[in-house]
């Protein structure tokens, strides 16, 4: 059995994944530049710098790079009224976890700041003993070292923890860092070969949760 759950966070927890998308491609349209939606699926799951230079080449230049990036900020800014919601699943699957003692952490690409923030925003921040994200490490998903500092600064022993993603790139990059993984596709599927299971929802996870981790303990009275 499994002791601890490091978990992805966009597209995994929050649907956040399409949404950030459509705003790339809309304020690349906008500038009258080229943008498919394969080639951004392209980029899912890789760190900021990675996915800021496979972008740039996108684009062309980073003088454009910068243009698209500031305007698909600003239709993404709490001011335009963009909050992402939760996946189905992950609140109950995140209770669960959490009854059962079990310690989890975030592993994301995303700038750790804007990790915090969304997952305050989204009310799941407390469930988590540590966070990670993209910009803390040399290199982004696939390489495994996002998913080892989350499980250092929470004390998890990767080898013993699941990992819950939607990409390839997180899912290598948990497998390197010595995690099993259980994928749940979002933009894309993930190759399912590689995962411990592939599941359509979170939702789906809390029948397989006896399986993958102790129970939750019993409340004992004294003398009993």
């Amino acid at each position: 059995m499994f002791t601890a759950a490091i978990f992805d966070m966009d597209g995994l927890l929050l649907d956040s994944e399409r949404t950030i998308m459509k705003a790339w491609l809309a304020s690349a349209r906008a500038l009258d530049l080229l943008l498919h939606e394969a080639d951004y699926i392209g980029v899912v799951g890789l760190a900021h710098a990675e996915s800021t230079a496979r972008l740039t080449a996108l684009l062309g230049s980073t003088h454009d790079y910068e243009r698209v990036q500031r305007d698909a900020a600003r239709r993404l800014s709490p001011e335009a009224g963009v909050v992402f919601a939760l996946k189905p699943g992950a609140m109950l699957l995140l209770q669960a976890l959490q009854q059962r003692g079990v310690p989890c952490a975030v592993a994301s690409s995303t700038q750790v700041a804007e990790v915090r923030r969304r997952l305050a925003v989204a009310g799941i921040d407390g469930f988590f003993r540590a966070v990670a994200g993209g910009d803390e490490v040399p290199r982004g998903k696939p390489d495994p070292a996002v998913y080892r500092l989350a499980a250092q600064r929470a004390g998890i022993d990767p080898h013993t923890a699941l990992a819950f993603e939607d990409s390839d790139h997180g899912s290598a990059a948990a497998r390197a860092a010595g995690l099993q993984v259980v994928t749940v596709p979002d933009l894309k599927t993930p190759d399912a070969a590689s995962s411990l299971q592939q599941l359509a929802s979170l939702v789906d996870a809390l029948q397989h949760l006896d399986d993958w981790f102790a129970a939750a303990p019993r409340n004992t009275l004294p003398g009993l």
